[in-house]
């Protein structure tokens, strides 16, 4: 079977528009200022949402709170060109658990006196696809707890670092 030159290209215009469905995203933390906190957070696509898997080290004794920020701009000292919580659905500020929350809302990590956190739970909320993608977004870790009441941000301090959320060869 021969195919005319214009089918061909339209099989190859196909395949080039439909991507494979992204099922691993990845942000890796460096430093804002000289906090010297840096770490990964993997978001990895499972039954029932997006499992957040996140090491962080560099960190003082207690809780942090972290959160995906509206951009993924990482530019500025003090990572406010992150912008503020992801939250597409102008919800407002709450714990990672809660049914009313920013999709951003990731709760805390809680270093102990080796000043490294690590946390992984599954997220219903965050996807990578839709309204609720995370994708390009970026991820804040902040200098104190996330009280989980105060608005828009939980009281959570300083930005201590940044990283931006790409997608992650799959596994």
């Amino acid at each position: 079977m021969k195919l005319a030159p214009f089918a061909l290209l339209t099989v190859a215009a196909a395949a080039l528009a439909a991507p494979a469905p992204v099922t691993k995203a990845v942000a890796a933390l460096s430093p804002l200022g000289s906090s010297g906190v840096s770490g990964t957070v993997t978001f990895t696509k499972v039954e029932g949402g997006v499992k957040v898997s996140a090491k962080v080290a560099g960190l003082a004794e207690g809780a942090h709170g972290f959160h995906v920020h509206e951009f993924g701009d990482c530019s500025a000292a003090d990572g406010l060109s992150a912008g503020g919580h992801f939250n597409p659905t102008a919800e407002p500020h709450a714990g990672p658990h809660d049914a009313h929350r920013h999709t951003g809302d990731m709760g805390n990590l809680t270093a102990g006196k080796d000043g490294v956190a690590t946390v992984e739970y599954v997220d219903p909320r965050e996807s990578f696809d839709g309204p609720n993608s995370i994708l390009g977004r970026g991820v804040i870790v902040h200098a104190s707890a996330d009280d989980f009441k105060t608005q828009p941000t939980g009281n959570a301090g300083g930005r201590l670092a940044c990283g931006v959320i790409g997608v992650a060869k799959s596994q």
